[in-house]
């Protein structure tokens, strides 16, 4: 399905829905198009997440920004109001009103921006990037570095070289972003999950996400947030569906309320009949 962007009717969005109940938007670095992009390795990844969320929940996924089936934007436009309704845009083309969002690393971000700007989410899960303490900064300063010439593993989902300017645009658009307040306002149902060697770079310049978010633990946790450590586990552990999908079960079933779509059917209660 194509779902034209609010900024731009003329360029749609690439959306696929899988499965049926609650609704969950599983952002980036999953994508509609993860097989097409990465291959059979790719595919299996987004399968395994599919199989173990798709019992319970309408998954929703989306080619985002500008790879995989959805239209190109240019690079400039790319700013952090954009990519939120963009993607609240691609929950009204799937019929979701309130809804669960998952990212990680670069999306796990995206959902703090999405937490900050609606009241929509019904549940938020960041993962591989600190709510408090956010490498915005570094991250920007990398994209900048590398904007002349773009990491391979960036070309693997971006269109041309030029494209890569999107993440500039994008982390410029953010500056000042008054982040504290923004996750303190921030009410929904919150778990933010790591592995414990977490340790990425952008543009050779270290971003210890799982250092950060240890550091910052006490306070998320007295904001409400749920926060996760996968023992043994790095930065790429979001790629281990097996590793990953039951932490956000365990967390999501816990404060998504069951519904008779999602119950067994053994289970459902029956019409007008309290339970």
């Amino acid at each position: 399905m194509r779902v034209p962007s609010p900024s731009d009717p003329t360029k749609a969005i690439h959306v696929e829905i899988h499965g049926n109940g609650i609704p969950l938007l599983l952002g980036f670095p999953m994508m509609a198009s993860h097989g097409e992009i990465f291959g059979a390795e790719g595919a299996a990844i987004l399968r395994g997440y599919l199989d173990r969320l798709t019992d319970r929940y309408r998954v929703l996924l989306v080619d985002y920004p500008s790879i995989g089936k959805s239209d190109s934007i240019p690079a400039q436009q790319l700013t952090a109001d954009r990519v939120c309704s963009d993607l609240l845009a691609a929950a009204d083309g799937a019929g979701f009103d309130r809804f669960a969002y998952w990212g990680y690393s670069w999306g796990g971000g995206v959902g703090l921006q999405l937490a900050s700007r609606t009241d929509r989410l019904s549940a938020l899960v960041v993962g591989g990037w600190s709510p408090l303490g956010g490498h915005y900064a570094e991250a920007l300063t990398g994209a900048r570095l590398q904007v002349s010439n773009p990491p391979q593993s960036a070309m693997v989902i971006l269109r041309s070289p030029a494209q890569y300017a999107q993440w500039v645009s994008y982390f410029e658009s953010i500056e000042g972003w008054p982040e504290t307040d923004a996750v303190a306002r921030t009410r929904c149902p919150r778990l933010v999950f790591f592995g414990a060697d977490s340790l990425t770079d952008a543009g050779g310049i270290p971003i210890p996400i799982a250092t950060t978010i240890r550091s910052r633990r006490a306070e998320l946790e007295r904001l409400g947030w749920r926060v996760c450590e996968i023992p043994d586990r790095d930065f790429s552990v979001c790629f281990d569906p097996a590793a990953v999908v039951p932490v956000v079960r365990e967390f999501l079933d816990a404060v998504e309320p069951a519904t008779d779509a999602t119950r067994p059917a053994g289970h459902r209660a029956e019409k007008g009949r309290s339970t």
